[in-house]
C-alpha cells in the first residue's frame, strides 16, 4: 500500500454540469477546483479512519439535472403584472432558477441539495432593472400580500433569503442593478447599486483613473472570504466584515448613505460623514437583512490604494495565552492597526502546518526543539496597509511585541503569502470533502478580550466532546476592546440531524458563554431563535416596532428572519422532520 501522503483520493475533476444539483451546492466557478493537499488528506484519513478504498470513489456527486417539477404557486394575474413592470425576460418560474435564488451556500443548503430535498423556494424570480422597478414591484406586492425575498450574490450561510412562505417572489438584484450611480473624488466616495459584486466594485476602484476619470487608484478595503461571489448590498444588510477589517473596518464603518425602498415609501439617509440629528438611520437599516425594505443604492467611503507599502508578517507563539496577550497588546498599543491580523489556536495551527507542508518537516523539527510544541503552538499572520511610514512603524511595533511574548518570526517561510494565495479559494475544498461524507462548517462570535479565554474554552470543549471532530479557531477581526472568534469544525457525518444537533449545540454554547451569536455572518433564519435571548426583549421590541412601521403587512423577507414571525418549530429550535435523514 502506498504511503498516505502519496495517495490521491478520487476527486471529481470535471466541470460541474450546468443545471445540476452540484452546480447549486458547489462554491464559485463551475470550473473552479482546489483539492485538499496531501497534508490535509493525511490528517482527514488519520482522524476519521478513512482508508484508500473508501476515498477512491465518491458515492454521491449530485451530478443529476434538476428537473422542472416544482409548480409555481403565484397566481397568473400576479405574474402578468410583474411581467408588465419588468418585461417577460426578467421573470423566471423554472425550478432551477428559483432554487438558485432561494438557497445560499450554508452547509444545510448543501446537505439538502445532495439529498435532492427542495423546500422553501420562491415561486418566481424577478429581476428589476432600476430603482423605479423596485418601487413598483414592492408596491404591487404590498397591495396584494405577496412575500418578497431578496437575492444579491447568493453567498449567505444563514438561510437569509430562503422563501419560507408560498406565493412569493425573489428579487434578483444581481442581474441589472450593478452600476455606479455617482463617484465623488473630492469627498472620496462612490455610490453604487446594491447588486454590484465585490470584484466588479474593486476592479472599478483599482482602475479609477481609467474607469472613473479619477486622479488616483482606490480601494474599499472590504474582502470577505465570499468576496468573489457576494454583493455590496449583501454586505450592508448583514453587517459583514472583510478580512482586512482590522484596518479598514466592518461594512458599517464604510457606509456613508443608503437608499431603501420599503412598503411605506423610500428611505434615503443623509450623505454627510457624521451628524447629530437623532438616531443614526444608517445603523438602523444596516443589519435589517431585507426585513424592512430593499436596499437599492449605497454610498461608501474609499481609501487610497497603496499595495506597494504593504508589510507582511508571521510569527509562531509557544501557546494560546501568549498569542492572545500579544494580540491584545498590538490592538491597544495606540500606534495604529494592521490590515489583516489573524491568530490561530493550537488545533488550527496544527491543521495549517499540514496545509502548508510544514508538519513533520525539518523546519517543524527545529521549532519543536525550540519549545514550539505540536497542539500548543499558535500562528499569527497578517499584513499592514496605508502610508509607507505608518505601515513600517506598525510592522516594527508588532515585531517588538511578538518578541516580548516569546514568538519566533516566520516571515522567511512565506506563511502569509501561502494564506493570501488561498484566501478566496479554500471554500472549493468543501465539496471534495463532502463527496466522502466529511463536513466542514463555521460559526463565529464576538468577544471582549476578558471574555475570550473562557468563550474559547467552553465552545471548543463542547465541539470536542463529539468524538473524532476537528475544531479549529482563529481571530480574524480585532479591536482594542476585543475580537471575533471564528470556529471551524470538521466532522464525519451521515445525516442532516447529526449536523443540526452539532450546529444548534454550538450556538447554544456561544450564547451561554456570553459571546455575541454573530460577529459578521448575520442572523438570517439560522440563528434567529437565539436573537431575543441574546439582545433582550426591549431591543427585540424595537426591531418588531421598526418592522411594523416599515412593513405593516409583513411581506419583506418573512418567515423567521431576525427572529421575526418565527414558526413554533423555529422558536423551539426544532427542525423539519424532512431534514432528519
Amino acid at each position: 500500500m502506498a504511503e498516505k501522503s502519496k495517495f490521491v483520493p478520487g476527486w471529481y475533476e470535471e466541470r460541474t454540469p450546468d443545471g445540476s444539483y452540484r452546480s447549486l451546492l458547489k462554491w464559485g466557478d463551475p470550473e473552479g477546483i482546489k483539492h485538499p493537499n496531501s497534508g490535509l488528506v493525511k490528517l482527514v484519513m488519520d482522524e476519521f479512519g478513512l482508508d484508500e478504498a473508501r476515498l477512491s470513489k465518491a458515492s454521491n456527486l449530485s451530478l443529476e439535472k434538476i428537473e422542472d417539477t416544482v409548480p409555481c404557486k403565484l397566481h397568473p394575474e400576479h405574474l402578468a403584472a410583474l411581467i408588465k413592470i419588468v418585461g417577460a425576460e426578467n421573470v423566471h418560474t423554472d425550478t432551477y432558477e428559483r432554487i438558485k435564488r432561494s438557497y445560499g451556500k450554508g452547509m444545510l443548503d448543501a446537505l439538502r441539495l445532495r439529498r435532492k430535498l427542495i423546500e422553501n423556494i420562491a415561486d418566481a424570480v424577478v429581476a428589476p432593472r432600476n430603482t423605479e422597478d423596485v418601487r413598483k414591484i414592492v408596491a404591487y406586492a404590498n397591495e396584494n400580500h405577496i412575500p418578497v425575498y431578496i437575492f444579491g450574490g447568493g453567498s449567505t450561510v444563514t438561510r437569509g433569503m430562503e422563501a419560507t412562505l408560498g406565493g412569493s417572489i425573489s428579487l434578483d438584484m444581481s442581474r441589472h442593478m450593478t452600476k455606479v450611480v455617482n463617484f465623488n473624488e473630492i469627498d472620496q466616495t462612490i455610490t453604487v447599486q446594491a447588486g454590484m459584486s465585490g470584484p466588479s466594485l474593486e476592479h472599478i476602484l483599482n482602475h479609477a483613473p481609467k474607469e472613473l476619470g479619477a486622479k488616483r487608484k482606490y480601494t474599499l478595503g472590504h474582502f470577505p472570504q465570499s468576496f468573489e461571489y457576494s454583493s455590496v448590498g449583501g454586505w450592508v444588510v448583514t453587517r459583514g466584515a472583510g478580512q482586512n477589517s482590522t484596518y479598514y473596518g466592518k461594512i458599517e464603518n464604510l457606509v456613508i448613505a443608503q437608499q431603501y425602498v420599503t412598503p411605506i415609501g423610500t428611505l434615503q439617509t443623509c450623505p454627510q460623514p457624521a451628524a447629530a440629528t437623532g438616531p443614526d438611520f444608517d445603523q438602523v437599516m444596516m443589519g435589517s437583512e431585507g426585513s424592512f425594505g430593499v436596499l437599492t443604492e449605497v454610498t461608501l467611503r474609499l481609501s487610497r490604494l497603496m499595495p506597494e507599502n504593504r508589510k507582511k508578517f508571521s510569527y509562531m507563539f509557544k501557546n494560546w495565552e501568549d498569542a492572545m496577550a500579544a494580540s491584545r497588546e498590538v490592538m491597544q498599543g495606540e500606534f495604529g492597526f494592521p490590515s489583516v491580523f489573524r491568530i490561530s489556536d493550537p488545533e488550527e495551527t496544527d491543521v495549517m502546518m499540514h496545509l502548508y507542508h510544514i508538519a513533520d518537516s525539518p523546519a517543524d523539527a527545529i521549532l519543536q526543539k525550540m519549545g514550539y510544541k505540536p497542539m500548543q503552538k499558535c500562528l499569527m499572520l497578517g499584513f499592514t496597509d496605508g502610508e509607507l511610514g505608518f505601515s513600517i512603524n506598525i510592522d516594527h511595533k508588532i515585531r517588538r511585541i511578538c518578541k516580548q511574548y516569546g514568538a519566533f518570526e516566520l516571515t522567511f517561510a512565506k506563511v502569509t503569502e501561502a494564506w493570501e494565495k488561498g484566501r478566496f479559494t479554500d471554500p472549493y475544498m468543501r465539496e471534495d470533502l463532502m463527496d466522502f461524507g466529511v463536513l466542514i462548517d463555521t460559526l463565529e462570535c464576538g468577544v471582549t478580550w476578558s471574555q475570550m479565554p473562557e468563550v474559547h474554552k467552553k465552545v471548543h470543549a463542547f465541539i470536542k466532546q463529539r468524538p473524532h471532530t476537528i475544531c479549529m479557531t482563529h481571530i480574524s477581526h480585532a479591536y482594542p476592546q476585543g475580537a471575533n472568534l471564528y470556529f471551524i469544525f470538521i466532522a464525519k457525518m451521515d445525516t442532516i440531524r447529526e449536523y443540526l444537533d452539532l450546529q444548534y449545540g454550538i450556538i447554544d454554547a456561544i450564547t451561554k458563554s456570553g459571546a455575541s451569536i454573530s460577529h459578521h455572518h448575520g442572523v438570517g433564519k439560522q440563528t434567529a431563535p437565539w436573537l431575543e435571548e441574546q439582545i433582550g426583549k426591549q431591543q427585540m421590541d424595537v426591531i418588531r416596532a421598526l418592522k411594523k412601521h416599515f412593513d405593516p403587512r409583513n411581506i419583506m423577507n418573512p418567515g423567521g428572519t431576525l427572529g421575526l414571525d418565527m414558526s413554533p418549530a423555529q422558536a423551539n429550535r426544532e427542525w423539519s422532520k424532512d431534514l432528519e435523514g
